[in-house]
């Protein structure tokens, strides 16, 4: 399952969507907003993408994790538009009958979002500045 949202993301529906009976591993992964990059103070992020370009992405990433690994299921969940410190700006669950596969597809799903998938955020710090983080960066 791939989800792209304005809203804030619901945790518990996230595991509940990747519980299986066929599992004995579930590994939920949450990136989160940080107070500090760089020693400067973040004050809130901005999330943008091109929606369908972003969800065909995800998509292809979720099809090639389970190519990977035999898992029962994948969801992914990308938060876009402004989100505080301390807010969840994506999540990932995976599950799969044994925790190694599940850790390790976790882990690569995570890795590969921030190298190819299209959304970009922008850090905008309480010193007034900003920068833009792309794919790729």
């Amino acid at each position: 399952m791939i989800r792209l949202t304005e809203e804030p993301i619901d945790v518990a529906f996230v595991l509940r969507e990747a519980q299986s009976p066929d599992a004995g591993a579930v590994v939920l992964f949450l990136g989160t907003v940080r107070r500090t990059t760089d020693d400067k103070q973040t004050e809130w992020l901005q999330y943008e993408c091109y929606p369908e370009m972003a969800h065909s992405k995800l998509a292809e990433m979720e099809s090639q994790a389970h190519t990977k690994w035999p898992l029962q299921q994948c969801v992914i969940v990308h938060r876009l538009g402004r989100l505080s410190v301390g807010q969840t700006s994506v999540a990932i669950a995976v599950s799969s009958a044994h925790r190694r596969e599940a850790f390790e597809a976790g882990q690569w799903l995570i890795d590969r979002i921030k190298q190819v998938v299209p959304i970009w955020k922008e850090e905008n710090y309480t010193d007034g500045t900003g920068d833009w983080v792309h794919p790729h960066s």
